[in-house]
């Protein structure tokens, strides 16, 4: 008997997994400052400030601000704008709100990020095969409501729900995350619940924890991934093995 005939609900990532950044931080950043009249920043400096600016972010106002009720717009424009500081750039008011906007609306659409291409058809013979698909992102609305979309990945053809960290107000590895996608699929069993993922911090790990199954996607070949698979964890290459793993008997496709 294969895994995929156990299971009613599969939860997936969706940076690293189903979707990848596309051209680096600093592409965008040049862009929006040029936009305005200003120099190209520093794209190195650009982004270790983008690196510490979120951090700081997170640490003070989780989940993009869920908890203080502080609108999107507002965490990310305060996010933005210390980058810029950290990284030596500093803008009048008027100058900044300009090259903002021209960020804010970049990762609001589907320019910075491409699909990969087995991600569309995994989730969708997911789905004919009887699985609810949830989605699992420390991303906030826009990801939900413009870029997931834009990109062909829709509520209802794709997937069936979502968990995201800036609506929910929790955010991976929080097993929480995992115990809310169980629930949201009409309280399913995490017996009966695989989660698909490319962190073993943020995903594998907190989803066994909560009970599920889990396998872990290596796509880029990172040095890491030796170490996930010496742990006992399933690492695979791509969707398109996942898909094999799953149907696979129970001698061929371990149980995790």
């Amino acid at each position: 008997m294969s895994l995929l005939s156990k299971l009613r609900l599969v939860t997936v990532d969706v940076t690293g997994t189903l979707i990848a950044y596309r051209g680096q931080l600093g592409d965008y950043y040049c862009m929006a400052a040029k936009s305005a009249g200003m120099p190209c920043p520093d794209y190195k400096r650009v982004h270790e400030g983008f690196k510490a600016a979120y951090a700081a972010m997170a640490a003070k106002h989780p989940c993009f601000g869920h908890a203080s009720d502080m609108p999107n717009i507002d965490w990310w424009k305060m996010c933005v704008r210390d980058s810029f500081v950290r990284a030596g750039y500093e803008y009048d008011d008027a100058t900044f709100e300009r090259i903002f906007r021209r960020i804010y609306c970049t990762f609001g659409s589907s320019a910075p990020y491409s699909v990969f291409p087995d991600a569309q058809d995994f989730l969708r013979w997911l789905r004919r095969n009887g699985c609810a698909v949830g989605i699992v992102s420390n991303g906030e609305r826009r990801y939900r409501d413009a870029v997931l979309p834009a990109l062909g990945l829709n509520q209802g053809s794709e997937w069936d729900f979502g968990v995201f960290s800036g609506v929910a107000g929790v955010e991976k590895p929080d097993r929480r995350v995992y115990e809310a996608a169980l629930e949201m699929a009409g309280g399913v069993a995490a017996a009966e619940a695989l989660h698909v993922g490319d962190s073993m911090r943020k995903d594998y790990a907190p989803a066994r924890a909560a009970g599920m199954h889990a396998l872990l996607l290596d796509r880029f070949r990172t040095a890491e991934a030796e170490g996930w698979r010496r742990s006992g964890a399933v690492v695979l290459p791509d969707l398109a093995a996942a898909r094999e793993w799953l149907t696979a008997g129970e001698a061929a496709a371990r149980d995790v």
